[in-house]
């Protein structure tokens, strides 16, 4: 059985997807970038400041499903340009804590709203 998973506390979905989907012991999270929840805008501040916030929306996500992002155990960066990579890693190693979830970083040509950065992720829920 999977069940919708949504809050106002992330960014609202722009088309036909949800902000994650639980799914079993899984939360499947769909890409955050930086947009500010309250205000509908890109973050200022460059990759930094977006990837804090994305993270921050998928922590408002994951909070909603009973988890946290200590549950995580895959993400995805998404980037517009490779030179962010060391400053994105740099605000995700300060979110994330051992045993670091496992990670895959793609180049990408575009990003909605002109993003710099979009990170999704797949959290497990702990067995009682």
């Amino acid at each position: 059985m999977k069940r919708a998973v949504e809050t106002a506390r992330a960014p609202r979905p722009v088309g036909a997807y949800s902000q994650a989907v639980a799914a079993g012991t899984l939360v499947f999270c769909s890409g955050q970038i930086g947009l500010d929840p309250v205000r509908g805008v890109l973050v200022t501040g460059g990759a930094a400041a977006e990837a804090g916030r994305a993270l921050d929306n998928l922590a408002a996500v994951l909070e909603v499903a009973g988890l946290e992002l200590d549950d995580v155990v895959k993400t995805t960066v998404f980037l517009v340009d490779l030179a962010d990579a060391a400053v994105v890693n740099a605000v995700y190693g300060r979110y994330f804590s051992a045993p670091l979830p496992a990670r895959s970083t793609v180049v990408v040509a575009a990003l909605p709203l002109g993003a710099r950065v979009e990170i999704e992720a797949i959290a497990l829920r702990r067995e009682a």
